[in-house]
């Protein structure tokens, strides 16, 4: 397909996964205002943050199974729909209850349209421009947190926290009628040898390299997961950052990431995804290591260290993401991706929890223990560089065909 249109569906596709990124992060800031409203304590809260992840990763399992079936087009819409009616519940749920419930289909249909919606850029973008293709996309995470997150705080504060859930539900139904008319086909997946389509996931759990690309997803995540949840607190309460100006670290490093990742995505289809990815890492690992050490800072400093720290730990996700997107053959990358959101929900759990048993709170408000966490997330990242180069990408592809709707 022509670079151009190619442009625009990568975009359309980052706008849709804007939404995705931006109904999760919303949760996190939102909880002193919803731990009010609705009389919950921390534990009940943390469950309806959680709520979504879990179940995103257990319905990401169960989607592996059938996700290669279908017309990726066809399936995104369904799924996505699915995510904007729990959006919309979440919108009108006034109890912890209903809430936890709409959180969990928004989990549920949210992790497989996201997978999808990797899957349809892995089709459609060939190997050798695929980290491009994949940076264009993941800019929604940087979108959501420069702009996302403070346009719903000051949504919430001006109204009540159910008003950025209904702006987004607004916004989904919107980019699903753009996705219903401007989406076209995506059915390459679909022309295989007779049998080979019926038993993609079962093939998929015999693929040695699919799961050498779990184990590297893992990793990634798990160096990157054990740091983000104590970031907030730890620069409030150990580098002495005013809380009244966090907002402007998530502001500075999104909007860094938003300029880098597409440089990094032409970067690494440039010079290699392996070498580009090893040289983020090491970058990473002495931001992470610098910034998990250190006291008191201006808040110039802190801002610096921001950038740093957006811009190379979360841009090491573009040539990590080309990588784990070329590890299976197109007929099973559906499937595949779909395994991969749920290693990613399940990993992120898991070093959340770690950390929440590693770091504990003093009576001043400072954190101990969040050094330690650190160096973990510093020996997965090393570790993610030596399970990279064990996974052996498929360089060569057929262009996809693109059929109208």
């Amino acid at each position: 397909m022509s670079r151009r249109p190619e442009s625009g569906l990568l975009l359309l596709l980052a706008a849709v996964q804007f939404t995705h990124i931006m109904d999760f992060m919303i949760m996190m800031p939102l909880g002193p205002q919803l731990m009010r409203d609705l009389a919950v304590g921390p534990a009940t809260f943390s469950g309806l943050v959680s709520a979504y992840t879990l179940s995103a990763g257990l319905v990401g399992l169960l989607a592996a199974t059938f996700v290669d079936r279908f017309d990726r087009r066809t399936l995104l819409l369904v799924t996505y729909a699915g995510f904007m009616l729990g959006t919309l519940a979440c919108a009108l749920a006034h109890s912890a209850t209903t809430l936890m419930l709409a959180r969990i289909v928004c989990g549920g249909f949210g992790g497989i349209s996201g997978s999808l919606v990797m899957a349809i850029v892995s089709d459609i973008v060939p190997p050798e421009r695929r980290a491009a293709g994949l940076g264009i996309v993941m800019t929604a995470f940087s979108f959501a947190a420069a702009l996302g997150i403070p346009a719903g705080l000051s949504l919430a504060h001006q109204f009540n926290w159910e008003a950025p859930f209904l702006l987004l539900a607004i916004l989904s139904a919107i980019m699903w009628l753009v996705l219903w008319k401007a989406l076209p086909s995506v059915r390459e997946h679909l022309h295989t040898k007779p049998g080979v389509r019926f038993h993609p996931f079962r093939e998929l759990l015999h693929d040695a390299n699919a799961g050498r690309a779990l184990l590297f997803m893992s990793a990634l995540i798990f160096g990157h997961f054990t740091v983000i949840p104590f970031l907030s607190p730890y620069l409030v309460g150990n580098a002495g950052l005013p809380e009244r100006y966090l907002f402007l670290v998530y502001f500075v490093g999104g909007v860094v990431t938003v300029i880098v990742s597409p440089w990094i995505g032409r970067m690494a289809d440039r010079h290699g995804r392996h070498r580009t990815f090893g040289i983020l890492v090491g970058a990473a690992c002495l931001v992470t290591l610098f910034l998990t050490n250190t006291g008191p800072q201006p808040l110039w400093v802190i801002l610096v260290l921001a950038a740093l720290f957006f811009g190379v730990a979360s841009g090491r996700f573009v040539p990590g993401q080309a990588i784990v997107s070329l590890a299976v053959p197109r007929s099973h990358r559906g499937s595949f991706m779909s395994l991969a959101s749920c290693v990613r929900d399940i990993t992120a759990g898991i070093a959340s929890w770690i950390g929440g048993w590693v770091v504990t709170t003093d009576p001043g408000g400072k954190l101990s223990g969040y050094h330690l966490l650190g160096w973990a997330a510093v020996a997965a990242s090393l570790l993610s560089i030596w399970l990279a180069g064990r996974v052996t990408v498929e360089d060569r592809e057929r262009p996809v065909v693109l059929t109208e709707p």
